[in-house]
């Protein structure tokens, strides 16, 4: 029998960050900086939740769009923050993680060679999801003068008669940039002005610093366009539990349920009841773990420019986007060598589009102790070279 791959699934790029986990996870005495993951366990409540609901027995599905009462929860919850209201019952899906919300918003919606605009640097998985739906993906750069915030005119020259939505992720993973208010509203009009969606993943909507969190969807005239794709994994400390959900227009949200229900069913019942107690009890362990990031921001952000890598301050998520150029090396070899010869892991910036070529991410999703350590050996190896 011969054995053939889908053009489509040869064609994906591996992910850059999976890359270097495995390598470290072979060596010794590796600091790694690579994964985006809280080192902070689940709070203690909400694993209690978990527990108690399979005490329960709720051990069965749930209904395809999730459980009708952590629906509801989102949707409070969203309107507390965001003063932007979905109904429970057709306007919120519950999935396993924003990951698959990503893959049921571009199955759903995405005909083939239809168009997505995605600024980058980006998330890994942006360009492959849009590509595996048949789409076609259409990267927009930004640039770090810019504290990595598109420039809107660039967009709209990326705008064509294929074009079906344009994809944000704010706060940004891998660039830590908070798109501003005032850029948003330009965004907004853009989208009126072409008729098109926005799918906006704001995975990293509770971890911003000093500055505002905009909800895309709260703006005029903007709920009817986006998808809003949400979840517990970051600000909760819950990324195993692969609990995530999206929100928008009943008729996309019920086309993603009908992809859904093929493929996947509901989502895990023990998360959605862990989720829940999260929503209910979980603020002080949010607003806990927000101010330890901060520390170690501002830890990471100083540290790295007084070694020599100049680095924009980040206003959200977990991560931090140095400039590599002026050490001679490419990402790629700078991130290499640094792993092989000093135990560090980080990311080269290219894994997350063409635009982070010359920069690498650094996540300080870990101890202070241990970034204090990273630095010093960052220091170390870029004093060598």
């Amino acid at each position: 029998m011969s054995i053939r791959l889908s053009e489509k699934v040869v064609m994906l790029k591996p992910s850059g960050i999976r890359m270097f986990f495995e390598i470290a996870a072979t060596m010794k005495d590796v600091i790694s900086l690579g994964i985006g993951e809280p080192d902070f366990d689940t709070p203690e409540p909400i694993i209690n939740a978990g527990i108690e609901a399979l005490r329960r027995g709720e051990t069965h599905y749930t209904s395809n769009h999730g459980l009708l009462v952590l629906r509801q929860a989102i949707s409070d919850h969203l309107k507390r923050l965001y003063q932007v209201e979905y109904f429970a019952q057709s306007e919120i899906v519950v999935t396993v993680g924003v990951s698959e919300a990503l893959y049921l918003v571009f199955a759903a919606t995405l005909d083939p060679d239809d168009e997505v605009i995605i600024p980058t640097p980006c998330f890994v998985s942006y360009q492959a999801e849009v590509a595996l739906a048949g789409g076609v993906p259409v990267e927009v750069a930004t640039y770090v003068e810019d504290q990595f915030v598109p420039r809107i005119e660039n967009i709209e020259a990326a705008i064509t008669p294929r074009t079906r939505a344009i994809f944000i992720g704010s706060p940004s993973n891998p660039t830590g940039a908070v798109y501003p208010r005032e850029f948003l509203m330009k965004l907004a009009e853009l989208v009126k002005k072409h008729d098109l969606m926005v799918i906006s993943d704001e995975i990293y909507d509770r971890l911003v610093y000093g500055t505002e969190h905009v909800c895309f969807a709260s703006l005029p005239g903007m709920q009817e366009r986006t998808i809003l794709m949400g979840g517990f994994s970051k600000a909760y400390a819950m990324t195993g539990w692969r609990i995530g959900y999206a929100a928008g227009p009943k008729e996309i949200i019920g086309g993603m349920v009908r992809v859904h229900q093929y493929s996947i069913m509901s989502a895990p019942t023990v998360s959605q009841y862990a989720a829940l107690t999260a929503l209910m009890v979980g603020e002080p362990y949010v607003q806990e773990m927000l101010r330890e990031y901060d520390r170690r921001r501002k830890l990471v952000v100083n540290g790295l420019n007084s070694i020599g890598l100049s680095t924009f301050e980040p206003k959200g998520a977990f991560y931090a986007f140095p400039d590599l150029r002026s050490t001679g090396l490419s990402d790629d070899e700078f991130c290499n060598r640094l792993l092989k010869e000093e135990h560090v892991a980080i990311v080269p910036g290219n894994s997350f589009g063409d635009s982070g070529i010359g920069f690498a991410r650094v996540s300080y999703a870990t101890s202070y102790e241990k970034l204090e350590e990273a630095l010093l050996r960052i220091g170390r190896f870029v004093n060598r070279i």
